[in-house]
């Protein structure tokens, strides 16, 4: 059996999370179970543009779209750089350059 790993929130991350709407904080919090048990989510991609080893969950709910950057390849925890409510096709330069930000402080 898969060893259950803890979520580690960054800097604003959890508060950030906390404030998207419920059936998107609920597809998150989905989603990051899925990990802790070794699992993938649904629907996610490489952020190599934050850095190696990130990844974003993505999720589209009624209320809109909304990310979540994390990093799962580190044996003692996942960690969840940042988390945002998506208003443009391209991720914005300050989310990137805060969760490359984010990525420093756990390397």
């Amino acid at each position: 059996m898969p060893r259950h790993k803890d979520v580690v929130f960054i800097g604003s991350a959890l508060k950030d999370l906390k404030s998207f709407p419920l059936d998107a904080r609920r597809a998150a919090g989905f989603q990051l179970d899925l990990l802790q048990q070794g699992e993938e989510p649904f629907d996610w991609r490489p952020m190599k543009t934050v850095g190696r080893g990130v990844n974003e969950i993505r999720i589209t709910e009624e209320s809109g779209a909304f990310r979540v950057f994390y990093v799962v390849n580190r044996p003692e925890a996942i960690y969840v750089l940042h988390a945002l409510h998506k208003t443009t096709r391209k991720t914005e330069t300050r989310d990137i350059e805060l969760a490359r930000a984010r990525l420093q402080e756990i390397n």
